[in-house]
Protein backbone atom coordinates (compact mmCIF):
# COMPACT_ATOMS: atom_id res chain seq x y z
CA UNK A 1 0.00 0.00 0.00
CA UNK A 2 2.52 2.34 0.73
CA UNK A 3 4.46 1.95 -2.75
CA UNK A 4 1.12 2.79 -4.58
CA UNK A 5 1.49 6.52 -3.49
CA UNK A 6 5.23 6.61 -3.59
CA UNK A 7 6.53 8.45 -6.77
CA UNK A 8 10.05 7.61 -6.76
CA UNK A 9 11.85 8.60 -10.21
CA UNK A 10 8.60 10.45 -11.49
CA UNK A 11 9.44 13.88 -12.89
CA UNK A 12 6.64 16.73 -12.07
CA UNK A 13 5.96 20.36 -13.31
CA UNK A 14 4.31 22.56 -10.80
CA UNK A 15 3.35 25.95 -12.17
CA UNK A 16 2.57 28.72 -10.06
CA UNK A 17 5.15 27.07 -8.11
CA UNK A 18 6.54 30.06 -6.09
CA UNK A 19 4.06 30.20 -3.44
CA UNK A 20 0.71 29.30 -1.85
CA UNK A 21 -1.04 25.79 -2.86
CA UNK A 22 1.52 25.48 -5.74
CA UNK A 23 4.37 25.29 -2.80
CA UNK A 24 1.89 22.73 -0.63
CA UNK A 25 1.45 20.51 -3.94
CA UNK A 26 5.59 20.57 -4.81
CA UNK A 27 6.26 19.84 -0.94
CA UNK A 28 4.03 16.70 -0.96
CA UNK A 29 5.45 15.40 -4.19
CA UNK A 30 8.99 15.31 -3.22
CA UNK A 31 8.40 13.76 0.20
CA UNK A 32 6.92 11.26 -2.20
CA UNK A 33 9.86 10.76 -3.85
CA UNK A 34 9.06 13.06 -7.08
CA UNK A 35 11.37 15.24 -8.58
CA UNK A 36 10.00 18.68 -9.17
CA UNK A 37 10.30 21.54 -11.68
CA UNK A 38 8.56 24.83 -10.25
CA UNK A 39 7.69 27.78 -12.50
CA UNK A 40 6.30 31.09 -12.50
CA UNK A 41 6.55 34.88 -13.01
CA UNK A 42 8.50 35.86 -10.43
CA UNK A 43 11.85 34.80 -10.12
CA UNK A 44 13.21 36.45 -7.27
CA UNK A 45 10.30 34.30 -5.29
CA UNK A 46 10.89 31.04 -7.40
CA UNK A 47 14.25 30.79 -6.65
CA UNK A 48 13.67 31.10 -2.89
CA UNK A 49 10.89 28.86 -3.19
CA UNK A 50 13.35 26.54 -4.54
CA UNK A 51 16.05 27.04 -2.06
CA UNK A 52 13.64 26.45 0.56
CA UNK A 53 12.59 23.08 -0.60
CA UNK A 54 15.30 21.36 -2.39
CA UNK A 55 16.20 19.60 1.39
CA UNK A 56 13.02 17.55 0.76
CA UNK A 57 14.29 16.52 -2.81
CA UNK A 58 15.71 17.26 -6.68
CA UNK A 59 13.48 21.14 -7.13
CA UNK A 60 14.71 23.23 -9.96
CA UNK A 61 13.37 26.28 -11.25
CA UNK A 62 12.35 28.02 -14.85
CA UNK A 63 11.18 31.27 -14.39
CA UNK A 64 8.33 31.89 -17.15
CA UNK A 65 4.98 33.76 -17.74
CA UNK A 66 2.48 31.21 -18.87
CA UNK A 67 -0.58 33.92 -19.49
CA UNK A 68 1.56 33.96 -23.39
CA UNK A 69 2.47 31.81 -25.87
CA UNK A 70 6.13 32.72 -25.81
CA UNK A 71 6.21 31.99 -21.80
CA UNK A 72 4.78 28.70 -22.86
CA UNK A 73 7.24 27.53 -25.82
CA UNK A 74 9.90 28.82 -23.34
CA UNK A 75 8.78 26.59 -20.69
CA UNK A 76 8.45 23.63 -22.73
CA UNK A 77 11.90 24.52 -24.33
CA UNK A 78 13.98 23.90 -20.66
CA UNK A 79 11.52 21.18 -19.97
CA UNK A 80 13.16 19.24 -23.19
CA UNK A 81 16.57 20.49 -22.96
CA UNK A 82 16.29 18.61 -19.80
CA UNK A 83 14.18 15.59 -19.28
CA UNK A 84 13.35 12.78 -21.90
CA UNK A 85 10.09 12.37 -20.30
CA UNK A 86 8.04 14.25 -17.54
CA UNK A 87 5.26 11.70 -15.77
CA UNK A 88 3.00 14.55 -14.30
CA UNK A 89 1.91 18.33 -14.94
CA UNK A 90 0.06 20.36 -12.48
CA UNK A 91 -1.39 23.31 -14.05
CA UNK A 92 -1.55 25.74 -10.79
CA UNK A 93 -0.25 29.25 -11.80
CA UNK A 94 -3.46 31.28 -11.56
CA UNK A 95 -4.18 34.98 -11.17
CA UNK A 96 -7.37 37.02 -9.91
CA UNK A 97 -8.81 40.42 -10.46
CA UNK A 98 -11.52 41.85 -8.52
CA UNK A 99 -13.69 44.95 -9.45
CA UNK A 100 -17.00 46.22 -8.95
CA UNK A 101 -20.38 45.04 -11.61
CA UNK A 102 -20.27 48.27 -12.93
CA UNK A 103 -16.02 49.47 -13.42
CA UNK A 104 -15.20 45.48 -13.88
CA UNK A 105 -12.87 46.28 -16.73
CA UNK A 106 -12.00 44.35 -20.33
CA UNK A 107 -8.55 43.63 -19.01
CA UNK A 108 -9.71 42.23 -15.98
CA UNK A 109 -10.93 39.35 -18.53
CA UNK A 110 -8.81 38.98 -20.99
CA UNK A 111 -5.37 38.46 -17.87
CA UNK A 112 -7.31 35.79 -15.71
CA UNK A 113 -8.82 33.84 -18.84
CA UNK A 114 -5.16 34.17 -20.77
CA UNK A 115 -3.28 32.62 -17.38
CA UNK A 116 -6.33 30.57 -16.14
CA UNK A 117 -7.62 29.11 -18.97
CA UNK A 118 -5.41 29.92 -22.26
CA UNK A 119 -2.19 29.32 -20.42
CA UNK A 120 -3.41 25.48 -19.01
CA UNK A 121 -4.52 24.27 -22.53
CA UNK A 122 -1.48 25.60 -24.35
CA UNK A 123 0.89 24.27 -21.67
CA UNK A 124 -0.37 20.76 -21.95
CA UNK A 125 -0.91 20.85 -25.19
CA UNK A 126 2.68 21.56 -25.69
CA UNK A 127 4.26 19.17 -23.14
CA UNK A 128 1.59 15.97 -24.67
CA UNK A 129 5.31 14.53 -25.67
CA UNK A 130 7.31 14.59 -23.09
CA UNK A 131 4.11 13.67 -20.92
CA UNK A 132 3.30 10.77 -23.53
CA UNK A 133 7.07 9.47 -23.00
CA UNK A 134 6.74 8.96 -19.35
CA UNK A 135 3.26 7.28 -19.76
CA UNK A 136 3.22 3.51 -18.99
CA UNK A 137 0.11 1.37 -19.73
CA UNK A 138 -0.15 0.46 -15.71
CA UNK A 139 0.20 3.84 -15.08
CA UNK A 140 -0.14 6.71 -17.09
CA UNK A 141 0.94 10.21 -16.97
CA UNK A 142 -0.94 12.86 -15.19
CA UNK A 143 -2.20 16.40 -15.62
CA UNK A 144 -4.09 18.01 -12.57
CA UNK A 145 -5.45 21.59 -13.38
CA UNK A 146 -6.30 23.77 -10.28
CA UNK A 147 -9.66 24.83 -10.59
CA UNK A 148 -11.55 26.20 -7.83
CA UNK A 149 -14.64 25.97 -5.44
CA UNK A 150 -15.86 29.35 -6.85
CA UNK A 151 -15.93 27.26 -10.13
CA UNK A 152 -18.61 24.98 -8.89
CA UNK A 153 -20.95 27.11 -6.76
CA UNK A 154 -21.22 31.37 -6.89
CA UNK A 155 -19.23 33.43 -4.66
CA UNK A 156 -21.04 35.19 -2.88
CA UNK A 157 -22.52 38.93 -3.22
CA UNK A 158 -19.97 41.35 -2.77
CA UNK A 159 -17.06 38.65 -3.89
CA UNK A 160 -16.62 40.98 -7.33
CA UNK A 161 -14.29 37.99 -9.09
CA UNK A 162 -16.34 37.93 -11.73
CA UNK A 163 -13.79 36.74 -14.10
CA UNK A 164 -12.08 34.41 -11.98
CA UNK A 165 -15.18 32.12 -10.90
CA UNK A 166 -16.09 31.82 -14.53
CA UNK A 167 -12.57 31.09 -16.10
CA UNK A 168 -12.23 28.27 -13.09
CA UNK A 169 -15.77 26.74 -14.07
CA UNK A 170 -13.78 26.91 -18.09
CA UNK A 171 -10.69 25.02 -16.41
CA UNK A 172 -13.52 22.36 -15.12
CA UNK A 173 -14.98 21.64 -18.38
CA UNK A 174 -11.79 21.92 -20.06
CA UNK A 175 -10.48 19.22 -17.80
CA UNK A 176 -13.39 16.89 -18.90
CA UNK A 177 -12.72 17.48 -22.12
CA UNK A 178 -8.95 17.08 -22.01
CA UNK A 179 -9.75 14.16 -20.14
CA UNK A 180 -11.67 12.45 -23.13
CA UNK A 181 -8.77 13.68 -25.97
CA UNK A 182 -5.68 12.03 -23.95
CA UNK A 183 -6.93 9.37 -22.60
CA UNK A 184 -5.44 6.49 -22.63
CA UNK A 185 -1.71 7.52 -22.11
CA UNK A 186 -2.82 10.69 -20.02
CA UNK A 187 -5.06 11.37 -17.28
CA UNK A 188 -6.52 14.87 -16.57
CA UNK A 189 -8.46 15.54 -12.98
CA UNK A 190 -8.84 18.67 -11.66
CA UNK A 191 -8.81 19.99 -7.79
CA UNK A 192 -11.14 22.51 -6.64
CA UNK A 193 -9.62 24.71 -3.27
CA UNK A 194 -11.60 25.98 -1.53
CA UNK A 195 -10.15 28.44 1.19
CA UNK A 196 -6.48 27.83 2.06
CA UNK A 197 -3.81 30.00 3.21
CA UNK A 198 -2.23 32.22 0.00
CA UNK A 199 -1.64 35.68 -1.05
CA UNK A 200 -5.21 35.32 -2.91
CA UNK A 201 -7.42 34.23 -0.18
CA UNK A 202 -5.89 37.25 1.68
CA UNK A 203 -8.64 39.75 2.75
CA UNK A 204 -10.88 36.71 3.05
CA UNK A 205 -9.21 35.78 5.57
CA UNK A 206 -8.62 39.07 6.74
CA UNK A 207 -10.86 38.27 10.38
CA UNK A 208 -8.26 35.53 11.36
CA UNK A 209 -7.99 31.91 9.98
CA UNK A 210 -9.26 30.50 12.93
CA UNK A 211 -12.64 32.68 13.02
CA UNK A 212 -13.23 32.05 9.14
CA UNK A 213 -12.83 28.29 9.17
CA UNK A 214 -15.09 27.88 12.17
CA UNK A 215 -17.88 28.72 9.96
CA UNK A 216 -16.91 26.28 7.27
CA UNK A 217 -18.41 22.35 7.39
CA UNK A 218 -15.19 20.73 8.66
CA UNK A 219 -14.33 23.27 11.30
CA UNK A 220 -11.29 25.00 9.33
CA UNK A 221 -9.67 26.46 6.48
CA UNK A 222 -7.38 23.76 4.34
CA UNK A 223 -3.79 22.84 5.64
CA UNK A 224 -0.43 22.26 3.48
CA UNK A 225 -1.42 18.70 4.44
CA UNK A 226 -4.79 18.66 2.38
CA UNK A 227 -3.86 19.95 -0.65
CA UNK A 228 -0.19 17.53 -0.21
CA UNK A 229 -2.55 14.75 0.05
CA UNK A 230 -4.55 15.10 -2.83
CA UNK A 231 -1.66 15.95 -5.29
CA UNK A 232 0.19 12.92 -4.50
CA UNK A 233 -2.94 10.53 -4.96
CA UNK A 234 -3.68 12.00 -8.54
CA UNK A 235 -0.05 11.60 -9.26
CA UNK A 236 0.23 7.88 -7.79
CA UNK A 237 -0.55 4.51 -9.00
CA UNK A 238 -3.58 5.09 -6.53
CA UNK A 239 -5.55 7.13 -9.24
CA UNK A 240 -4.80 5.48 -12.11
CA UNK A 241 -8.95 4.36 -12.83
CA UNK A 242 -9.69 7.82 -12.50
CA UNK A 243 -9.97 10.68 -14.86
CA UNK A 244 -12.12 13.81 -16.13
CA UNK A 245 -13.07 14.12 -12.03
CA UNK A 246 -13.35 17.44 -10.40
CA UNK A 247 -12.46 16.81 -6.65
CA UNK A 248 -13.72 19.70 -4.10
CA UNK A 249 -10.95 20.01 -1.80
CA UNK A 250 -13.13 22.50 0.20
CA UNK A 251 -13.85 21.60 3.83
CA UNK A 252 -17.65 20.61 2.64
CA UNK A 253 -18.61 24.31 1.62
CA UNK A 254 -19.53 23.25 -2.00
CA UNK A 255 -22.37 21.21 0.20
CA UNK A 256 -24.10 23.77 1.51
CA UNK A 257 -23.89 27.29 -0.87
Amino acid sequence: MTDLFRLDGKVAVVTGGGRGIGVMIARGLLEAGASVYLSSRKEAELAATAAELAPLGRVEAIPADLGTAAGVDALTAALTEREDSIHALFNNAGAAWGASFEDFPESGFDKIFDVNVKGVFLLTRALVPLLTAGATDDDPSRVVNTGSIDGIVAPERGRDNFSYSASKAAVHMLTRHLAGELAPKILVNAIAPGLFQSRMTKELLAAGSEAVGSALPLGRIGAPDDMAGIAVFLASRASTYITGAVIPVDGGVSTIR
